[in-house]
């Protein structure tokens, strides 16, 4: 990225992060759905689901963290939709700006906003028990996998907000990846579900990255798991990144 195009992304990244500071609703109300799945899952069905020992705050909490950036990056896909749809693209574009940066600074903004809403789940978290006994060096693993993560789903989100023909239509991709981590091991043990669930949830990406996040803050050792997990993010980045370039280039051609 040229010096012209770090600065043109430096600027938009501030206006975008400025529209969230005067609507600060915007990170609570993403934060709600998963705090709110959090404290039923551990006080409504947390005695009845037996993760094998242990506290089940710790078991449940690395899916409730994929779920709070899922539920994130549809106001990324709706901020770029907001801009596509009422001509904000258009008017940045007859300017000398980097076209690059323009999708940059909503990736960059998606970030800021999902490691606020991140902390905020993990502070709720901590009240309702969950500790770690890892070590910095393994919560930075931890926040490395995340941010991956969020970059992978935010590239992703860039195609339906440039895309989109209505708000219900920008808004609903997000639903799926909101409930991919229920057929995972976020919530419950793989062993006890039938074969082919069982077989889709060992073999999708949700269940890698939570084993992954879960031994990391319990400093256990992450095993194959956490190789899988990151060949999956940086998959999901580079496929998701290629296909909102194309995109984004189609749609200004």
């Amino acid at each position: 990225m040229t010096t012209h195009a770090l600065n043109d992304t430096t600027v938009l990244t501030r206006r975008s992060l400025r529209h969230i500071l005067r609507s600060p609703d915007t990170i609570i109300t993403t934060a709600i759905t998963p705090i709110a799945m959090l404290l039923l899952f551990v006080y409504v069905f947390g005695g009845a689901i037996n993760v094998g020992g242990g506290n089940y705050v710790n078991y449940l909490l690395p899916g409730i963290l994929l779920i709070t950036v899922a539920s994130g990056i549809a106001y990324t896909a709706f901020r770029i939709f907001t801009d596509v749809s009422t001509g904000v693209f258009e008017r940045f574009q007859s300017m000398p700006i980097a076209r690059s940066a323009l999708l940059w600074a909503h990736v960059l903004t998606s970030v800021v906003a999902n490691l606020v809403s991140l902390a905020l789940v993990i502070l709720v978290a901590l009240a309702m028990g969950f500790r770690s006994s890892a070590g910095l060096l393994a919560w930075l693993e931890v926040v490395g996998i995340l941010v991956l993560f969020t970059l992978a789903l935010t590239w992703l989100a860039v195609i339906p907000g440039l895309t989109a023909k209505s708000v219900d239509g920008v808004s609903g991709f997000s639903y799926p990846l909101i409930f991919l981590p229920f057929i995972s091991a976020a919530f419950v043990p793989t062993e006890g579900m039938p074969g082919p669930v069982r077989w889709f949830a060992e073999h999708q990406p949700v269940t890698p990255i939570v084993n992954t996040l879960r031994n990391l803050y319990a400093d256990q050792p992450v095993g194959n798991d956490g190789w899988v997990a990151l060949g999956w993010c940086v998959g999901l980045l580079a496929v998701a990144y290629a296909l909102a370039i194309r995109t984004y280039r189609t749609k200004i051609a």
